[in-house]
C-alpha cells in the first residue's frame, strides 16, 4: 500500500505531480535510452558509409620528402592568441597522380618525417591530389558511441525540463488557488463570533 494515500492532507495537485513524476521516471528509464539507441544506430550506419565511401575514393601511395613544408605562421582567432602550430608535421613531398604524371606538393606527415628522399606513404583522391587520410571503423564506431551518448542525455534533459516546466505550472496554479481561498477566508478571520 502506498504510503500518504489516505492521507486528508494530500490533495489531487499532491497526486497530479505524483503521476507526473512517475511518468518522467519511466521516461528517463526507458525512452532517453531508445532515443539514445536510436541515435547512435542513425550515427553508425551514416558514418560506415562515410567510411566505405572514403576508402573507395582515396588510395594509399608512396611518396618521397622532399624537403620540410615552408614556415607560415597562422594565427587564430585572437591576433594576441599567439601562433597555432599544426597537430601534425608538414613537409613538401613528391608522388606520382593515378595517370602518372608527377605531383609535388605540401602533406601532413602521421609522425615525424625522415630526411629528403625517404619513403612516405600519403593518400591522394582520384586526380592524384593529397587528401587526408580515410576515417577508420574504430574511429566512426567511437563517435556513433559518442552521438548516442550525447542523443540519450539530450532526451533525457528534454525529459527533465518538460517535467519542470509541467510541475512549475501545477504549483503556480495550486499556489494562485490558495490564494484566492486566502482572500475569501482573511477577511473573516478575527471577528466575533465566526468561530476564529
Amino acid at each position: 500500500m502506498l504510503r500518504g494515500r489516505c492521507d486528508p492532507l494530500r490533495g489531487a495537485a499532491d497526486r497530479h505531480e505524483a503521476w507526473v513524476a512517475l511518468g518522467a521516471l519511466l521516461l528517463l528509464l526507458v525512452g532517453a535510452p531508445v532515443a539514445g539507441w536510436a541515435g547512435g544506430a542513425v550515427a553508425d550506419a551514416s558514418l560506415e558509409r562515410s567510411v566505405r565511401a572514403q576508402h573507395a575514393e582515396r588510395r594509399a601511395v608512396e611518396a618521397v620528402v622532399v624537403g620540410p613544408a615552408p614556415r607560415r605562421e597562422r594565427f587564430g582567432g585572437d591576433p594576441e592568441g599567439g601562433v597555432r602550430r599544426s597537430a601534425h608535421p608538414r613537409v613538401t613531398a613528391s608522388w606520382q597522380a593515378p595517370d602518372g604524371s608527377p605531383r609535388t606538393g605540401e602533406v601532413a606527415t602521421a609522425s615525424r618525417p625522415g630526411p629528403p628522399g625517404s619513403p612516405l606513404r600519403i593518400w591522394t583522391d582520384a586526380a592524384g591530389l593529397a587528401v587526408p587520410p580515410p576515417m577508420d571503423g574504430r574511429t566512426a564506431r567511437t563517435h556513433a558511441v559518442l552521438g548516442g551518448v550525447g542523443a540519450f542525455l539530450l532526451a533525457a534533459g528534454c525529459v527533465e525540463a518538460g517535467r519542470r516546466v509541467v510541475v512549475g505550472r501545477m504549483v503556480r496554479r495550486r499556489h494562485e488557488r490558495l490564494d484566492r481561498e486566502w482572500a475569501a477566508t482573511a477577511p473573516l478571520w478575527g471577528r466575533t463570533g465566526t468561530g476564529g
